[in-house]
């Protein structure tokens, strides 16, 4: 799994809190990611972070075998 975060440590979520996770082969996946960096940058969020968050979204996006979530 590649995240876009190098330094994520998912030991750190706590067993009851939801996730929600997109994959690449989701066609709606990178629409989404570059909306969410679009609100962190609106809402006073870290540019880096909204960077990466674009550049994920773009691999995303290039991912060759996408269809409509199920």
């Amino acid at each position: 799994m590649l995240h876009a975060k190098k330094d994520y440590d998912i030991s750190k979520i706590p067993e009851d809190e939801p996730v929600f996770l997109l994959r690449a082969q989701d066609r709606l996946s990178d629409m989404v990611v570059r909306y969410w960096a679009q609100l962190n940058e609106q809402y006073g969020g870290s540019e880096e972070l909204s960077l990466a968050a674009r550049e994920h979204a773009v691999k995303m996006a290039m991912w060759p075998e996408r269809k409509m979530p199920d």
